[in-house]
């Protein structure tokens, strides 16, 4: 009866033993590529236009901006012949 009750006592202490400690996981600092990351995918979730999009990621990324818009000849039609080489494609 006395080992049964020993066992038992020494079971509880040892799992509130467990349970007082306190582990922490290693805190370190996020590397640039992880940080880069983690910001474009916010920027993916946040819903922006095209433009403010296409901005944000260069920003981000450290490129250019580039600017889209329209040439000198409006819109492209799909369907418009273009000339290659002397011949129509």
């Amino acid at each position: 009866m006395k080992t049964l009750i020993t066992t038992f006592l020494l079971l509880s202490l040892s799992v509130l033993a467990g349970c007082a400690t306190h582990v922490s996981p290693e805190l370190r600092p996020y590397t640039a590529e992880e940080t880069r990351e983690l910001a474009m995918e916010a920027l993916n979730r946040q819903g922006l236009s095209f433009d403010e999009y296409h901005a944000k990621k260069a920003e981000l990324l450290g490129q250019p901006q580039k600017t889209f818009g329209f040439d000198q000849q409006g819109e492209m039609n799909a369907e418009r012949a273009v000339q290659l080489h002397g011949r129509a494609s």
